[in-house]
C-alpha cells in the first residue's frame, strides 16, 4: 500500500514514508520532499508576504478552490507584519544555503539555520504601565474560582470571564509580535527564544490596543526595540553534547544573559490540562453516560463515569480522534487532523457495567452482509416487513434468514429489537463455528509455557528460586471462565542456558524427568506426552520440580545463553500439541552464544542524531522477524520479563513480544529485596489477564472511507488482517482512517470492529465493536468533536513507528509542523478575526501543544548519550501497545500534593501541574507516569508528616533507599497506602516507588517528569513550546 494521506498534488503518488502515512514498510527517506501528514505544495497558507522571503519549503494543505465555506474567514496578508515593511528589517527564513535535505518544513524551532532577529518597531508602553495594565484585566482564565465549561458541549470553551458572560468560542492568548524572537546568530539550533506569554485576552474585547510583550527577551549583539528591556533567561546549566534542533534550552544554547529579572507572567494564564480534566470530571463525573446518539463527544478518558451501551461501543473499547469526519478529502488535507480510532477490544469493564452478552446462533452462525461481510449490528435497516434488511457498511440489500425473521413495529424497527444484543448494543460476542476455526477443526484450550534462564546470574541473584517459588502459589491463578470449576490452561516447563532442558511432569510419574536439547541450531521438541499438563492432576510432580530447579542448577556456571532457540522451542511445542497459548520467559543477558539469533553488543553513542540512528530502533539480525512471523502463524504469544544489568538490545530481543501480542518488562539492576515485589506483582498480573488467543481482527466502514493503517503490538500479513497471537484487556491497536469518496452528512461514518479469537476455555468466538461518527461540510464541526488524548496516542503510535525508517530529526519537525498547521486551519477557517498576535486554540485542543510537547520530550524523540538505548526502544515498545488511558497518563504525569489530604473523605486530592513552580519545601508530593512512581519531600515537610509516613523523626532520618511505605496503624499512612492502589490498581505495569528528598541527587530523575519546565536534556518548557508554535502558525497564516 503506497497511498498517502491529507495531501494532495502529484508528489503524492509516490509511495512515501510518512507519520501517519500508511506504507506497510517505510520508503526511503529521499522518495519524495514531503513526508506524512506534512507540506503541500498548492498551500492554503503559502501566500508570500510582501518583502519576506517565502521559505524554501512548502506548506499548508490544499484548500478547496473557490470561495471559502460561509462562516469562515479569509484573512488579509497584510496585517501580520512586525512592524511597518521597510526593506532591511524583513526577517529572512533561510540565511545561507537551504537545509541539506531539503525535505524538512522549514519550522524555526527544530530548522539549524541561524536567524537574524524579528525587530519590532512597533511603540510599545513601558513596562510597568503594562503589567498594571495586564494587572486591571481581571483575567481569572485559570485562576480559582474559575466557572467550568459547560457541561456536555465540548465545543465550548472554558468560560474565562466569570459566570455572567457568554462563552466565547475558542481560547486566545495575546503573543505579541515581539515574542517571536529568534535567537542570536550563532546559535545554530534555531532555539525559539523565551519569552513570557502575557495573560489571556477574552474574546469579548479588551478596550484599546493589545500591549505588547513586557517580558520580551533582549539577545546580545543586536539593536534594542524601543521599550523593551533585557530579560534573562533560566536556561540552566551548559551540557556538552551534540545539538539538537529543539525550541528550548539544548546544549549550545545562549549562555546565561545578563540583565534584571522583569516582573515574570503567572502560568495560570496558558491552557492547564489539569484544569481541562477537573472541569471535565466536575461537569461530567459520576454520571450515566449513554451511547445513544452517532457522534456524541465522550468524558475525558480520566472521568470516572458509569457507561451504558445503547448501540454504539463504549468509550472503553473504542475512542477516536474527533466525533465528527470531515465530508471530503479536501477537507481532511486542509485541517491536517488524523481521523483515527483507538481500539482496546478487550479492555476492563468495571463491576458496575454489563459484561457483553454472547449471541449463539447455532450452526448457522453470525449474520452477515452478502457483499461486504459486515455482522448484523444496530446499524443493519430492515425493509419489507422485516423480510430483508440494508447493510449499513455498502448499502447492500440482503435476505433475513428464516430462522432470524420477526415482524417490524410502526416505526419500522423490529419487534424483538430490545431482545437482541447484536440489534441494540455496541458491543457483543458472537459464538463462531467451525468455519472460523483452524483447520475446521474445534480450537484445544490455550497453553502456559514457563521458559527460565538458569545461567550463573539468574540462579546466583536468587531470581530462579524466587520465580519457582512464585508459581507454585500462582498456577492455582490461572484464568477461568466464570462458569469453569478450573482452569482449562495447560502448563509447561523449560529451562535454558546454552542448552534446552525440557521437563516431563505427567501425572503417573513419581519424579519429574529432564530432556536435554543441545543442538540449538535445529530445535526440536524431545517429548509430547507429559510436556503439557493440567496443573491440578500433575500438581505434586510440578511442586517437586519447582523444587528441585534451583538445587538443580545451584553449581552452574555457565554464564553464556542463547535466546532465539528457546521461543523456537516453545513455539514447536504449542504446534505439536495443536493449541494456541503464551511463552513466559525469564532472561537477563546478551544471547551471545553460538546459535540462531546469537547478538553483539552494538550500542553505539556515535550514530545519535545521524541518519543512522535509526538502526538502534530495529533487529539487528533478520531471523527474529522471520521468528515472529511463525509465532503469530501459530498462535504462539511471548512474554518476557527482562533483567539486565546491561546493554540487552531490547531493540532485537522485544521484537517478537511486540508482533505476537506480548507485554516486555523490565527490571534493570535486579535486586531481589528491592525489586522482587515489583516483578512478583507484574507476573501475578499478567497471568491472571483475561486473553484472547489467535485472534484476528478487521476494521470495516461504511462507504467513503476506509481503515489504511494500523499501530500497534500487532503482525500484518495483508492490508487488512490484523494478526495477534494473544490480546489482552490492556493492548490497543490505533487505526488510521483515509477518504476514498465523499461521506454523507445523513448516513455519517460507521465503523464495526470484529476480532475473531479462541477463549481460556477455547471456545471460539467474535467479539464485535460498532462505533457511528457524525459528518459535517464545516470544519468548526470537526474541531469541536476533537480528542486530545486521543490526538496524542496517534501522534506518539505514528511517530513511534517513523523512527524506524527516517532522521528523528525529520521526525520531530513532522510533529511540531502538524501541530501548527492544524491550529492555523483552525484560525484561518473556524476563528474569529483577530490581532495576529493572539494565539488562538480551538476548545477541544487547547492542550494539544503542552502535550505535544511532551511526546516531543519523551526519551525515544530525544538523541542524548546520557539515555540508555534500550530505554528508549524499551519505551517505544510499550507506547505501541497501549490505549489512551495510558498514552495519556504516560506524557502527562499525575502530581499529587499529598500533605494536603482529606483523611475524613474518600476523594483523592485534586491533582497539580507538572512544573517545578508547583512543589513546595513544606510539601511531599506523590508523581506517577504509569511506569514510575515518586515520593517527592521538600527538606521543610512537617515532622508529624514524616513520622505518619515513615515511622521516623524527621527529613534527615528519611532513607532513599526504601521502595515502599512502611505498613503502618495510623489514617495518613492508611489513605497514602489506599491512593497509591488506586493509581496502581488501572495500570498494566506495577510503578516501583523512589523515595526522592529535596535537593538530593535521585531528584534529577524526578525532574524529568515535570514536563512543563524545561527538561535537563534539552527539551522546551511548556511556555516556549507554545510561543513556537505561534510563531509557526503566524508563519502559515502569513
Amino acid at each position: 500500500m503506497s497511498q498517502q494521506g491529507y495531501v494532495a498534488a502529484p508528489p503524492y503518488s509516490q509511495s512515501q514514508a510518512g507519520i501517519g502515512g500508511f506504507s506497510a514498510g517505510f520508503g526511503p527517506p529521499n522518495s519524495s520532499l514531503h513526508y506524512g501528514h506534512c507540506g503541500d505544495p498548492n498551500s492554503s497558507y503559502s501566500a508570500t508576504q510582501p518583502g519576506v522571503s517565502k521559505s524554501t519549503v512548502p506548506f499548508g494543505s490544499s484548500a478547496p478552490a473557490g470561495p471559502l465555506p460561509p462562516g469562515t474567514h479569509q484573512f488579509s496578508h497584510t496585517n501580520f507584519q512586525n512592524g511597518p515593511s521597510t526593506p532591511g528589517q524583513q526577517p529572512h527564513r533561510f540565511q545561507g544555503p537551504p537545509p541539506p535535505s531539503n525535505t524538512g518544513p522549514s519550522c524555526p524551532p527544530y530548522s539549524r539555520q541561524s536567524q537574524p532577529a524579528y525587530l519590532n518597531t512597533a511603540s510599545t508602553s513601558p513596562t510597568a504601565q503594562l503589567v498594571n495594565q495586564v494587572n486591571s484585566m481581571q483575567i481569572n482564565s485559570y485562576g480559582p474560582g474559575t466557572t467550568p465549561s459547560s457541561p456536555m458541549s465540548s465545543g465550548h470553551p472554558a468560560s474565562f470571564q466569570g459566570t455572567q458572560l457568554p462563552p466565547p468560542t475558542q481560547q486566545q492568548i495575546t503573543l505579541p509580535p515581539g515574542s517571536q524572537v529568534p535567537p542570536p546568530a550563532n546559535n545554530v539550533n534555531g532555539l525559539c527564544a523565551q519569552p513570557s506569554l502575557p495573560p489571556m485576552a477574552r474574546q469579548d474585547g479588551i478596550p484599546g490596543p493589545v500591549p505588547p510583550n513586557p517580558n520580551f527577551q533582549q539577545l546580545p549583539a543586536q539593536p534594542p526595540g524601543p521599550g523593551y528591556h533585557p530579560q534573562q533567561a533560566n536556561y540552566g546549566p551548559q551540557m556538552a553534547g551534540s545539538q539538537l534542533s529543539y525550541p528550548g534550552a539544548f546544549p549550545g544554547g545562549p549562555p546565561q544573559l545578563p540583565g534584571p529579572q522583569q516582573k515574570k507572567l503567572d502560568p495560570d494564564s496558558i491552557p492547564s490540562p489539569i484544569q481541562v480534566i477537573e472541569n471535565d470530571k466536575a461537569s461530567r463525573g459520576g454520571q450515566i453516560y449513554a451511547t445513544n446518539t452517532r457522534g456524541q463527544v465522550p468524558p475525558l478518558v480520566t472521568t470516572g463515569c458509569v457507561i451504558q451501551d445503547q448501540g454504539h461501543a463504549s468509550p472503553r473499547y473504542i475512542r477516536c480522534t474527533t466525533y465528527c469526519f470531515p465530508l471530503s478529502s479536501d477537507m481532511a488535507k486542509q485541517a491536517r487532523i488524523p481521523l483515527a480510532a483507538v481500539i482496546q477490544p478487550f479492555a476492563i469493564v468495571p463491576p458496575n457495567e454489563t459484561p457483553l452478552y454472547v449471541v449463539n446462533h447455532g450452526e448457522t452462525g453470525p449474520i452477515r452482509c452478502n457483499r461486504c461481510k459486515a455482522y448484523m449490528c444496530p446499524f443493519m435497516q430492515f425493509i419489507e416487513g422485516g423480510r430483508r434488511y440494508q447493510c449499513g457498511f455498502c448499502n447492500c440489500i440482503n435476505d433475513v434468514p428464516p430462522f432470524f425473521f420477526q415482524h417490524l413495529d410502526h416505526i419500522g424497527r423490529r419487534v424483538d429489537h430490545y431482545e437482541r444484543p447484536e440489534l441494540s448494543l455496541g458491543s457483543y460476542e458472537y459464538v463462531a463455528t467451525l468455519d472460523y476455526c483452524r483447520n475446521n477443526k474445534p480450537p484445544k484450550p490455550p497453553a502456559y509455557i514457563f521458559m527460565i534462564d538458569v545461567s550463573y546470574r539468574n540462579v546466583n541473584s536468587g531470581l530462579v528460586k524466587l520465580i519457582c517459588d512464585e508459581l507454585k502459589t500462582l498456577l492455582d491463578k490461572l484464568p477461568r471462565e466464570e462458569q469453569e470449576e478450573a482452569s482449562a490452561i495447560r502448563v509447561g516447563f523449560v529451562t535454558y542456558n546454552k542448552v534446552l532442558h525440557f521437563f516431563n511432569v505427567k501425572s503417573s510419574l513419581a519424579q519429574p524427568q529432564m530432556m536435554v536439547v543441545s543442538d540449538v541450531g535445529e530445535v526440536f521438541v524431545p517429548l509430547l506426552d507429559g510436556f503439557l499438563v493440567n496443573f491440578q492432576e500433575s500438581r505434586s510432580v510440578v511442586i517437586n520440580l519447582l523444587d528441585q530447579i534451583p538445587e538443580m542448577f545451584a553449581d552452574t556456571n555457565e554464564s553464556e545463553t542463547i535466546f532465539a532457540p528457546v521461543i523456537q522451542a516453545g513455539m514447536e511445542a504449542l504446534k505439536a500439541a495443536e493449541c494456541a497459548g503464551k511463552l513466559f520467559i525469564f532472561h537477563s543477558s546478551l544471547p551471545t552464544a553460538e546459535a540462531p539469533g546469537k547478538l553483539r553488543n552494538r550500542d553505539d553513542k556515535k550514530l545519535l542524531n545521524t541518519d543512522k540512528e535509526k538502526t538502534l530502533f530495529q533487529p539487528q539480525v533478520n531471523s527474529y522477524e522471520a521468528l515472529a512471523r511463525d509465532c503469530v502463524a501459530n498462535g504462539c504469544c511471548v512474554n518476557l520479563f527482562l533483567f539486565p544489568n546491561q546493554y540487552i538490545d531490547v531493540a532485537s530481543m522485544g521484537l517478537v513480544t511486540m508482533y505476537t501480542g506480548g507485554t516486555l518488562y523490565k527490571y534493570n539492576n535486579f535486586q531481589l529485596d528491592a525489586d522482587s515485589p515489583q516483578f512478583l506483582s507484574d507476573l501475578r498480573r499478567d497471568i491472571e489477564k483475561k486473553t484472547g488467543f489467535d485472534a484476528i481482527m478487521r476494521v470495516r466502514t461504511s462507504t467513503g472511507f476506509r481503515a489504511t493503517d494500523f499501530f500497534g503490538a500487532i503482525y500484518m500479513n495483508n492490508t487488512t488482517d490484523v494478526e495477534m497471537a494473544a490480546v489482552d484487556c490492556d493492548k490497543a491497536v490505533t487505526v488510521e482512517f483515509k477518504h476514498d469518496d465523499k461521506l454523507s452528512e445523513d448516513s455519517g461514518a460507521l465503523i464495526q470492529c470484529a476480532v475473531l479469537y479462541t477463549s481460556i476455555s477455547g471456545q471460539r468466538r467474535l467479539r464485535i465493536h460498532n462505533i457511528g461518527l457524525n459528518c459535517s461540510s464545516q470544519l468548526a464541526d470537526v474541531y469541536k468533536t476533537c480528542e486530545t488524548d486521543a490526538l496524542i496516542n496517534f501522534f506518539a503510535k505514528s511517530a513511534f513507528k517513523a523512527i524506524l525508517s527516517q532522521p528523528l530529526k525529520m521526525v520531530r519537525e513532522i510533529l511540531v509542523n502538524q501541530t501548527a498547521h492544524m491550529l492555523a486551519c483552525y484560525r484561518k477557517n473556524c476563528a474569529s478575526p483577530s490581532a495576529v498576535s493572539q494565539l488562538i486554540l480551538p476548545d477541544a485542543m487547547k492542550v494539544l501543544p503542552v502535550y505535544m510537547n511532551c511526546l516531543l520530550k519523551s526519551c525515544v524523540l530525544v538523541s542524548r548519550p546520557e539515555i540508555p538505548t534500550d530505554e528508549r526502544a524499551y519505551h517505544r515498545q510499550l507506547v505501541m501497545a497501549m490505549g489512551v488511558a495510558d498514552t495519556q497518563l504516560f506524557f502527562y504525569p499525575q502530581l499529587l500534593p499529598i500533605h494536603s489530604l482529606d483523611l475524613k473523605s474518600d476523594a483523592v486530592p485534586a491533582a497539580i501541574r507538572c512544573s517545578e513552580e508547583r512543589l513546595s519545601e513544606g510539601g511531599a508530593f506523590l508523581l506517577a507516569n504509569g511506569l514510575s512512581m515518586f515520593l517527592w519531600l521538600g527538606v521543610s515537610t512537617p515532622p508529624e508528616l514524616i513520622q505518619g509516613l515513615f515511622n521516623v523523626p524527621s527529613f534527615a532520618h528519611i532513607s532513599t533507599e526504601a521502595t515502599s511505605l512502611p505498613d503502618l496503624d495510623n489514617p495518613f499512612s492508611k489513605k497514602l497506602k489506599s491512593i497509591l492502589e488506586h493509581i496502581q490498581g488501572q495500570k498494566p505495569y506495577t510503578m516501583k516507588l523512589i523515595i526522592v528528598k529535596q535537593r538530593e541527587q535521585p531528584e534529577i530523575l524526578f525532574r524529568q517528569f515535570l514536563v512543563e519546565d524545561k527538561s535537563i536534556y534539552g527539551g522546551a518548557s511548556y511556555v516556549d513550546f507554545l510561543c513556537c508554535v505561534h510563531k509557526e502558525i503566524c508563519q502559515l497564516l502569513s
